[in-house]
């Protein structure tokens, strides 16, 4: 009898051994840790599975995620305090950019699919507004000082520069190639914007909203993705040719380093606080990037994530990183994936 409950219990104690490597791997499958992220949560999401994401960003104001959905044509609200979804806004159709005005508690998106600006109010969470465009409206930023919003219109070679208060555009400015991210720098008070065809970095001066400087990139092509920082006078452009991350000097408006990224690099952040850059690429990493200082750059890891993952953004605050997911390992699936900051 003693022989007979040893052997139960023996094979109990290695049944229970083997369920807990099991669910240990599948966890392990399901996640993601490397040196510079950890995944630590998933939200899913009610729109169209397996359909392209494009920007993302944040609220500060209201702890929102704001994530535009391009391929289900939805405009995401997310709550940064419980990670719950708040509202899945719909006429946002295509929506690709997606910019914040906190003065106003309004989003406006890039919808691609019927050419217009969208006007958001995040106290009703609808649309109020749509503001005819030309072709395929795409980034945007806001220059708060100037009540501007600029919106690139990638297919058009157009700028769109709008007036919040009267959602109306107030000038439209014509380039000879396609425009990729604009961006606002505070500290300047000008506008940059990528001439993606011609690997030409513009300044627009919002006073009159003129170009007052076309700066050649240097070696690398496709100057799309854009961010800043603005301390240091850095921009840091996503190269999209050559999967290549090219540093840009903002007081001489010249690039001084040139870094590798995984394949088909997209859209980049910047968060101040870690000084890290992030660049999120379309083969299935996220490339990380060390700024040591004003001049020295220096790649980290390319962070495994799900292919065609191309969007994320930051928050600077808690230093979380969110990048939106359309498929896990070839199955169509609708969830935003939050990172922690490994340090």
């Amino acid at each position: 009898m003693k022989k007979q409950t040893f052997i139960f219990v023996s094979i109990f104690i290695f049944a229970a051994f083997i369920c807990i490597a099991c669910t240990l791997k599948s966890s392990d499958t399901k996640t993601s840790t490397g040196h510079t992220l950890k995944q630590i949560a998933t939200i899913d999401l009610p729109g169209t599975k397996g359909k392209r994401f494009d920007y993302l960003t944040i609220d500060y104001k209201d702890h929102y995620l704001l994530s535009a959905h391009l391929g289900a044509d939805i405009l995401y609200v997310i709550d940064l305090n419980t990670n719950k979804l708040v509202k899945a806004i719909p006429d946002t159709p295509g929506a690709e950019g997606v910019e914040y005005v906190p003065q106003l508690d309004k989003a406006y998106t890039s919808d691609w699919y019927d050419k217009t600006i969208g006007v958001v109010d995040l106290k009703q969470l609808k649309v109020i507004k749509k503001i005819p465009a030309k072709n395929k409206p795409d980034g945007s930023t806001y220059a708060a000082p100037f009540r501007k919003l600029y919106v690139s219109d990638e297919r058009a070679k157009l700028l769109f520069v709008v007036d919040v208060y009267r959602d109306t555009i107030v000038k439209t400015i014509s380039f000879e190639s396609e425009t990729g991210m604009p961006q606002y720098d505070s500290v300047s008070r000008k506008v940059y914007l990528n001439l993606q065809d011609q690997n030409i970095f513009a300044v627009i001066d919002p006073v009159n909203d003129s170009v007052i400087g076309r700066y050649p990139v240097g070696t690398y092509h496709g100057n799309h993705g854009m961010a800043l920082d603005e301390q240091n006078r850095l921009a840091f452009l996503s190269c999209e040719d050559d999967d290549m991350l090219t540093v840009f000097d903002l007081k001489t408006f010249k690039p001084i380093q040139y870094l590798q990224m995984a394949k088909g690099p997209d859209v980049i952040k910047f968060d101040p606080g870690l000084k890290r850059i992030y660049a999120a690429c379309y083969s299935g990493a996220i490339s990380v990037f060390h700024e040591d200082d004003a001049t020295h750059i220096t790649k980290l890891e390319d962070f495994a994530v799900q292919a065609k993952v191309h969007s994320l953004t930051v928050d600077i605050t808690t230093h979380k990183v969110y990048a939106p997911e359309q498929e896990e390992d070839g199955k169509p699936v609708s969830r935003m994936v939050i990172y922690d900051a490994v340090q």
